[in-house]
């Protein structure tokens, strides 16, 4: 195991409110009124269980895992062998718990759909950052992420190494096309956004190699090369000589991440982090 940094981690982390009103959102489509088949367990039984994962993975979302089990069952134990930010080989055991049996059973499929969504994240991320091992060139997220779980999903992007993107439309501002043809051109449009928000970081969207020589003439703080072949990228970063940083958007897929990488730019974003997920294979299973 290499465990992530724990104040890494923490700076992401949701606030524990927002991670129990995610469970309350799970368990109001899933539970509803109540768990008709729990009704066949002994209200007071107890009993231990054993969640094992199948495949290689990172490991995210213990928090909101956690949550569901005690938001049923407060007296609930939960012992880890992993930790959020852990690579898991294929077989292991991540955890042992021992609770009331009727709230284990029903808490189980929410638990799991957090765990199963939010390590995928991870273990994706992980696959990106080990791609570009040895470039300087860091991965970022973006704001294609599930609705509702867009703070869980980036949490889990830090989990597997990768770097935060703006949260959302309210804490950077990104000038794209559109915004530049409305302003009528970069500089303007980077003056007005210097104007009204000079409090915000400003990344300028580029298409070409003179839009770029605008950007950083203008004094944006980020120029998000958007489309670029590997040509232009290289040349953009000899243009830009470190004076800001540059994003690569667009096409970023894992088989083109490395020769992305290669040509030196800073950043790669991806949308495939958050929303081309594919749900890690975990099992729980309560002992006899």
């Amino acid at each position: 195991m290499t465990p992530s940094d724990p104040r890494h981690l923490a700076e992401a982390l949701p606030p524990a409110d927002e991670i129990l009103a995610a469970v309350e959102r799970s368990f109001a489509e899933d539970v509803g009124p109540g768990d008709a088949t729990a009704d066949l367990i002994d209200p007071a039984k107890r009993i231990t269980a054993t969640l094992t994962c199948r495949e290689d993975a990172v490991l995210a979302g213990a928090p909101w895992f956690d949550a569901c089990f005690r938001r049923l069952d407060p007296s609930v134990r939960i012992d880890w062998s992993f930790h959020d930010g852990d690579r898991v080989p294929p077989g292991s055991v991540v955890c042992r718990m021992e609770g009331n049996a009727r709230a284990l059973v029903t808490a189980e499929r929410s638990a799991l759909n957090f765990l199963q969504l939010l390590s995928s994240t991870a273990t994706m991320t992980a696959r990106y950052m080990d791609t570009l091992a040895g470039t300087r060139t860091r991965v970022l997220d973006t704001r294609k992420t599930l609705p509702g779980l867009r703070r869980a999903q980036k949490y889990a992007v830090r989990c597997g190494g990768g770097t935060n993107h703006r949260m959302g439309l309210f804490d950077a501002m990104m000038l794209k096309e559109n915004h530049i043809i409305a302003a009528g051109g970069i500089p303007q449009a980077i003056v007005a956004a210097r104007r009204i928000h000079p409090e915000l970081p400003l990344i300028v969207e580029v298409e070409n190699l003179d839009e770029l020589k605008q950007a950083i003439e203008g004094g944006a703080d980020r120029a998000l090369i958007d489309n670029f072949t590997l040509p232009m990228m290289r040349e953009a970063v000899e243009l830009t000589a470190s004076r800001i940083p540059l994003e690569v958007s667009g096409n970023v897929e894992i088989d083109t991440l490395r020769a992305i990488a290669e040509t030196g730019v800073d950043f790669v974003s991806s949308g495939a982090l958050t929303k081309n997920v594919r749900a890690i294979d975990l099992s729980l299973r309560l002992d006899l």
